[in-house]
């Protein structure tokens, strides 16, 4: 009984004919390498042939010449540009922003970049003062809160209460601790106010002095 030859099918680009083992001799395969597609054109990388048409680019013969295989050509993946690290002013930023009153209160600071941009209350409804119409768009957004940290009761804290930014530990907080304005701030034709006491003054200084109306707990990480 003869032996009946397997043959299987060669995995090189631009070649895909079948052989066996026997009459697998070097030169027999003719193949590319690498295919790159731009804007429509077909070329191949090693000897720079190209076509628009699919069919036509797979028919240019193979410029290159070897034994066939079964393993497949690796397309090797891009190389991705490596990111700078972080840099030490960043670090120094977010210390000074530690330290700034109107950061820690949580009032916006053209010096630290904190916060959004002041709203304006004309009535009952409230509008960007950049007149942004991507608000509306932004709303319908589901945004996943982050979970809340944990702390120790004996860890300091800086209350993000508006009109507040004392710092406290948990095991002094109770319902009375914090001196705040619940809100909102109002920016409206040179004034600057709470809606809240319906205190309104021109000067930020002056804004930045009106007495908290309301006590409560401190809270270091406020809903948004």
């Amino acid at each position: 009984m003869e032996n009946t030859v397997v043959k299987v099918r060669c995995q090189r680009i631009g070649c895909n004919a079948m052989f066996s083992d026997d009459d697998n001799l070097d030169g027999s395969c003719q193949y590319h390498d690498l295919p790159t597609f731009h804007d429509g054109m077909k070329e191949w990388s090693c000897c720079k042939k190209r076509s628009h048409d699919f069919s036509l680019f797979l028919e240019i013969p193979g410029c290159k010449t070897g034994k066939h295989t079964t393993e497949k050509q690796v397309i090797a993946p891009a190389k991705k540009k490596p990111v700078p690290p972080p840099s030490v002013a960043s670090s120094t930023n977010a210390s000074t922003k530690d330290s700034c009153s109107r950061c820690r209160q949580g009032f916006f600071c053209s010096d630290h970049a904190s916060q959004s941009k002041p709203v304006t209350i004309v009535g009952d409804k409230s509008e960007n003062l950049a007149g942004d119409a991507s608000a509306e768009s932004n709303s319908k957004v589901e945004v996943v809160k982050p979970p809340k940290k944990i702390v120790g009761i004996n860890e300091p804290q800086i209350c993000k209460n508006k009109g507040c930014g004392q710092t406290f530990k948990e095991k002094d907080n109770h319902d009375t601790a914090c001196s705040y304005h619940p809100g909102p701030a109002v920016f409206h034709d040179r004034m600057r106010g709470w809606k809240c006491c319906d205190i309104h003054v021109k000067e930020f200084d002056e804004f930045m002095s009106i007495p908290p109306c309301t006590k409560g707990w401190h809270n270091a990480d406020p809903e948004p």
